[in-house]
């Protein structure tokens, strides 16, 4: 894995262990979940094909067929196929708890579960996961996949952390390492060449950060130092163009939901700079030539996280009540840029949403596996 990283303003520390060790012994419980155990008759693709349909798009109620579907901003269409999501998802929690659990506890039996169930769900010959989001985000009567359906796959950010955590168990073979390695190369290629890929890549609100967090994590895992250059050099000259000069980020203001998207943007905008940062070039200490920065964005935000009646624009058309929850952002900024009060507020929150939408939009269940 390439070399990433910078000190820490307040020493990161494992809290909360009991619950963590509960979760996995849980996780060692929960069945061994494959793309493969659901598949949609909407799908262009096969059986290892992930795919998934647009969330804001309902079917047209002036023609027969309902098709072509129409868009319906910020409201999510209950009848969406969402099998793989939820697969997908719930594999990466039992992923992450177990290798905390082993983190923790040094127990074999964790890292065991783990490891069975990155090779089914990634490896084996009957039940992996093409490496590629060709169908992903469809819309019914206009699209078999989209671009924008790339954001689906940022849950496995914390997969690629999570690995390097397993390397030290003996179940984790060079064979089963190196064929992990190989799956997230393949998919780095895919994004970063398909058409799809290229759309997403250049997506000016959050789709285009969330694609940089995932190019940079898997390249950053994959020893591609080139694509983790690319990165950082994309997150100076271009991700922060996104923000305005106050701090806030007008694309996600602009949305039907903008106190989750401006609290999703700025989560993933700080995963960016954990990723990428390096003590010669620190991203969480850089302002572009008009003063742009994630040390600005954290200063707008942050206000209407501690006091959510603060909020100054239109409330979400759904699950406003689901926000502020656990982000990883809270934790990662809070110890490396010495905010105790975002530090302090992620431990105040529930440790696990039941909201849908939040669970949807947190990309780090357990950031310590970051640090």
């Amino acid at each position: 894995m390439v070399k990433c990283g910078v000190g820490y303003k307040i020493a990161p520390e494992w809290r909360e262990q009991d619950w963590i060790v509960e979760k996995a012994l849980a996780a060692l419980k929960a069945p061994v979940l494959h793309i493969t155990d659901v598949r949609s008759s909407r799908s262009a693709g096969g059986i290892h094909d992930y795919y998934s349909n647009g969330d804001y798009w309902w079917p047209n109620p002036d023609t027969p067929d309902g098709l072509p579907y129409i868009q319906r901003d910020g409201e999510t269409n209950p009848e969406n196929f969402n099998g793989h999501r939820i697969i997908l998802r719930q594999m990466r929690t039992n992923v992450v708890f177990l290798s905390s659990a082993y983190v923790l506890t040094k127990e074999e039996c964790y890292a065991e579960r783990a490891i069975q169930h990155l090779k089914e769900f990634f490896l084996d010959e009957k039940t992996y996961m093409a490496p590629h989001l060709s169908y992903a985000q469809a819309i019914l009567g206009i699209c078999e996949g989209r671009g924008i359906g790339i954001i689906d796959t940022l849950h496995l950010v914390d997969v690629v952390f999570a690995v390097e955590r397993l390397k030290d168990s003996s179940y984790m073979t060079d064979e089963i390492y190196m064929g992990l390695k190989k799956w997230f190369a393949r998919y780095l290629g895919w994004m970063l060449t398909d058409a799809n890929g290229i759309q997403e890549m250049n997506k000016d609100n959050n789709h285009g950060v969330c694609f940089f967090v995932q190019a940079a994590a898997f390249a950053r895992f994959t020893d591609n130092e080139r694509i983790v250059d690319f990165c950082r050099n994309y997150y100076k000259k271009g991700l922060l163009k996104q923000e305005d000069d106050n701090g806030s980020f007008p694309r996600e203001l602009g949305r039907t939901k903008p106190y989750n998207y401006s609290i999703f943007v700025v989560d993933n905008m700080v995963s960016l700079c954990h990723i990428l940062s390096v003590p010669e070039d620190n991203l969480w200490e850089y302002e572009s030539p008009e003063g742009k920065s994630i040390a600005r964005a954290l200063d707008f935000i942050t206000p209407y996280l501690l006091n959510k009646e603060l909020w100054p624009y239109p409330p979400d058309v759904m699950h406003f009540n689901a926000f502020p929850a656990r982000h990883g952002f809270l934790l990662l900024a809070g110890c490396t840029m010495g905010r105790q009060e975002l530090l302090d507020l992620y431990y105040k929150l529930p440790k696990e949403s039941q909201d849908e939408e939040a669970r949807r939009n947190i990309a780090s269940r357990q950031p310590m596996l970051w640090i």
